[in-house]
């Protein structure tokens, strides 16, 4: 079996990197291969065509491949809340929580994931049009190079490509060390618009034809993500031994200290509350259109496996 994240060198997707360097799918039985494969749209694109299983992604991209969520299944949160960070020039000296610092700047963010960004705009008052927002993508090359967009969006940032950047804590970490940028908005602890947090979260995501096909893998492949969860959260440096098996050394080293920070929000819960809220930053952003049942959004009979022993 394959599963693919958009993102390698990142915490974002990482419980299923550690569930595949740890061992955790060979111990549930599975043959299981890790791949990236960016952006995450292009990823459920491939799941929904066959090409692989699984993909560890955001949950609000679903509908990109799955139209109005038909055929496409959350399985299990890789942990709670969105997940990005707004991230700007230091020498700009913006205060934490000032979104109104944006304006008149160059801001990188992936496809997709801008739509967060994008609604946190427009919640608070910000016409990017208006305000000379510019929100754009980062040179290819360095995408190419980095293999991870937080991290070629913190290089951009130092070459003074780019003035800020929305993205992944890894991005984030590596600005901040480096001297570059300031965090000024830390979505997934509730700086930003009231229900910001519930906008989408990093998800296992299978679908219909997968569940049908091989439910046993299916559940086996969420004991394998639930345990990675744990274990982590019982040994953080646990991080630094996956993350020197998968990514440059520099960032390797950077990982557990990352990862220690998501393990309050490492639970493999999708609860009503945050389908609701992802469901309505859906139809903001026009992604869906309709009123969708929880059930037709989240695989419920693989729910018993959230609690899984590690």
């Amino acid at each position: 079996m394959k599963i693919a994240i958009p993102d390698l060198i990142s915490n974002s997707y990482f419980p299923v990197i550690a569930a595949d360097k740890l061992g955790l799918f060979k111990q549930e039985g599975l043959d299981m291969q890790l791949e990236m494969i960016f952006p995450v749209d292009r990823s459920l694109e491939i799941l929904r065509d066959g090409g692989i299983d699984f993909v560890g992604g955001s949950a609000h991209s679903v509908p990109c491949a799955y139209p109005e969520w038909k055929g496409g299944k959350l399985l299990a949160s890789l942990a709670q809340n969105m997940y990005w960070f707004l991230v700007l020039r230091k020498d700009l000296k913006a205060a934490k929580g000032d979104i109104h610092a944006v304006k008149g700047l160059r801001i990188g963010a992936a496809p997709l994931v801008r739509l967060g960004l994008e609604r946190i705009l427009v919640e608070s008052d910000i016409d990017v049009e208006r305000d000379r927002v510019r929100i754009e993508p980062i040179p290819a090359a360095f995408l190419d190079e980095n293999k991870n967009f937080g991290v070629a969006a913190a290089k951009a940032l130092q070459e003074g490509l780019i003035d800020g950047f929305w993205a992944n804590g890894m991005g984030a970490e590596v600005a901040v060390r480096s001297g570059a940028g300031d965090i000024i908005i830390d979505a997934r602890r509730g700086e930003g618009p009231s229900g910001a947090i519930h906008y989408t979260m990093p998800a296992l995501i299978t679908s219909d034809a997968v569940i049908q096909r091989d439910p046993d893998a299916v559940a086996a492949t969420v004991r394998a993500v639930v345990k990675a969860q744990k274990l982590l959260k019982n040994d953080v440096s646990l991080a630094t031994d996956v993350g020197r098996q998968a990514f440059p050394a520099a960032e390797a080293e950077l990982i557990a200290d990352v990862v220690a920070r998501d393990l309050p929000y490492y639970t493999a819960d999708i609860s009503p509350e945050f389908v609701s809220g992802m469901l309505q930053f859906q139809r903001d952003t026009g992604l869906i259109s309709g009123e969708i049942a929880y059930e037709e959004v989240v695989a419920t009979r693989f729910s018993r496996w959230w609690g899984a022993a590690a």
